[in-house]
């Protein structure tokens, strides 16, 4: 037991070696090494960002966006020819009643001068 008691001791007690404590880096050298870090992270970022990587994706999404002004004229050609065919429809329905309306009259007087002649034929 005593031996185990020393080692006790010899950690522990007055004769322990005596340790002093420091910082491993000054504080100047932590604050140099944080931004340091930082401005690296910035620039990975930037190049991220504008090109590296991303490059593809920034070509596509422009693309796409071409792809979509073209799809947009086409869609506003159909709409002004939509508009188009259905004022024409519009203006032939409005002539296909008139003409119907003057059909219409024409058939009545044709009965009329039928009937005039019917009559002064069987007199």
């Amino acid at each position: 037991m005593k031996p185990v008691r020393r080692k006790i001791r010899r950690h522990f007690g007055l004769t322990a070696k005596q340790v002093s404590v420091r910082s491993q880096r000054p504080w100047y050298f932590q604050w140099l090494i944080a931004a340091l870090l930082m401005i690296t992270g910035f620039a990975l970022a930037y190049l991220l960002i504008n090109g590296g990587v991303n490059g593809g994706v920034r070509e596509k999404m422009q693309q796409v966006a071409l792809e979509n002004q073209v799809l947009q004229t086409k869609v506003m050609s159909l709409d002004r020819e939509l508009q188009i065919k259905q004022g024409m429809q519009y203006s032939l329905a409005k002539e296909l009643a008139s003409v119907q309306d003057e059909s219409i009259k024409l058939k009545a007087d044709l009965i009329f001068y039928k009937n005039m002649l019917g009559n002064k034929a069987h007199k």
